[in-house]
């Protein structure tokens, strides 16, 4: 089983694509959206239940060089 989480990330001013491939390159995600917005991309990934979803998410979006800030928005079974 695995958690559901979508992450919203904020770039520093151009580097979206170098954000983007450097995700890519780690093969985390389920997708991956360019967005408009407060924030420039919207990261759709499943993390094993034995993790832990901050320590995952800091260790592997948030190192990534130029960004700048993430939004962590969890989802939960209710149907």
């Amino acid at each position: 089983m695995s958690h559901c989480v979508f992450v919203q990330i904020r770039c520093a001013p151009g580097t979206t694509y170098e954000v983007a491939d450097a995700i890519a390159l780690r093969e985390i995600h389920s997708e991956l959206f360019s967005t408009s917005g407060e924030y420039d991309l919207l990261l759709k990934l499943y993390i094993p239940e034995e993790e832990d979803i901050g320590h995952f998410i800091n260790e592997n979006v948030a190192r990534i060089p130029n960004v700048q800030r993430t939004l962590t928005i969890m989802t939960f079974r209710a149907f």
